[in-house]
């Protein structure tokens, strides 16, 4: 017997130009250009080892991977990370969720960051209109056109507008499916999952009633996204989401499968990058939970395949930077049980991936301007 669930359709949704922000990305956004300060000598030390690193791995044609947690947009990094994708420094971008929703707020009104406990209080934290709608139908879309959870916001940021298609398209789509006999593919998408996620926007477009065409969703701060300037450059930019983390899961237009389609395309581009590793660099930034949980299953797959084709995945550089102190000599691996340094999961868990792990205790916002400042020597 189903559970009863809440009914979203049931709750008010308010304009988002009704909510209170935090942050304006326009003056707290980090210059590139500003000379790095805060950083201890041998922290410094480690910042130069690092960029050494990514430069050898540049040299070698092996990738440079950097995944971040939210607070890296909420910081302002956004031009120091466009920075490092424009340089060719770094191949590969991943953050959570959230991240997902900060970098689009403040490409959309140049603002970001509401007052969770407050709005908690009064029963409206997340429950804003323009983020919920224009979010979810991005994802919709994207999982339609084939494409992953951070590249289809990207394409809205960078492209300013949503392209619903004809109705008739997508029973189209259904209809071919059901006259299938074999596992055939519809361009680069299977085609039983091109009809499921036409069947999601068909959903989507009657709950919502979505009329089809061009949807004009202007984006003037664009400049700050890294989503937008990763989708221009053509550089992955995976989002890793977990289902309910996020508020856009609030929006009665949310769909979960086409979160998870989008989501798993990602997932597996990650995966793909890692099993490319092998000489390259690894930097996780403020992420505790996220970059190592996705990092060790895809480093388990890479070395399942390499091992089937007689190769070893061993070479590589892992930096994690956050904020906690640790006392732990990571290299010696990882701390008895009984230790309070067990618990940091984002190192015990790196530490347990062979390659080379360093630890960093750095705020992003002194971390991230000094390694770039170092690779732009």
């Amino acid at each position: 017997m189903p559970y009863p669930q809440l009914d979203r359709s049931r709750l008010a949704i308010q304009p988002l130009a009704a909510r209170q922000n935090k942050l304006c990305i326009e003056k707290m956004a980090a210059t590139p250009e500003t000379p790095p300060q805060n950083l201890a000598p041998e922290s410094a030390a480690l910042v130069h080892e690092t960029a050494e690193r990514m430069r050898a791995a540049r040299r070698a044609g092996s990738p440079v991977m950097l995944s971040f947690g939210a607070h890296t947009i909420k910081n302002g990094l956004g031009p120091v990370l466009i920075r490092l994708l424009e340089g060719g420094w770094v191949q590969h971008l991943a953050t959570n969720g959230a991240g997902i929703i900060h970098d689009w707020e403040f490409a959309f009104q140049g603002q970001s960051s509401e007052d969770v406990r407050g709005g908690v209080a009064r029963g409206e934290f997340g429950m804003w209109q323009e983020t919920g709608l224009n979010l979810n139908l991005a994802l919709l879309l994207g999982a339609y056109d084939g494409l992953g959870y951070g590249e289809a916001v990207g394409r809205l940021i960078h492209t300013e507008r949503h392209e619903i298609p004809e109705r008739t398209r997508l029973l189209g789509d259904l209809t071919r499916a059901a006259g299938e006999t074999g596992c055939g593919r519809d361009g680069a998408i299977p085609l039983f999952d091109h009809a499921a996620a036409a069947a999601d926007l068909l959903a989507a477009m009657e709950s919502g009633a979505l009329r089809p065409g061009v949807v004009p969703v202007p984006h003037p701060h664009k400049a700050f996204s890294v989503q937008a300037a990763a989708y221009r450059l053509g550089i992955p930019f995976t989002g890793h989401p977990m289902i309910g983390h996020d508020i856009i899961y609030e929006h009665p237009l949310n769909s979960g499968a086409a979160i998870g389609r989008a989501a798993q395309r990602d997932f597996l581009a990650f995966a793909a990058n890692v099993a490319r590793l092998e000489g390259g660099v690894y930097l996780s930034v403020g992420s505790a939970v996220m970059s190592p949980m996705i990092f060790e299953k895809s480093l388990a797959m890479a070395r399942n395949l390499a091992r089937q084709a007689g190769q070893r995945l061993e070479n590589f550089f892992v930096l994690v930077v956050d904020l906690a102190p640790s006392r732990w000599d990571w290299s010696k691996g990882e701390p008895p049980a009984d230790s309070s340094e067990y618990y940091l999961r984002y190192c015990k868990t790196f530490s347990r991936m062979g390659g080379t792990m360093r630890y960093l205790a750095a705020d992003n916002r002194d971390f991230l301007p000094a390694l770039l400042h170092q690779l732009d020597r």
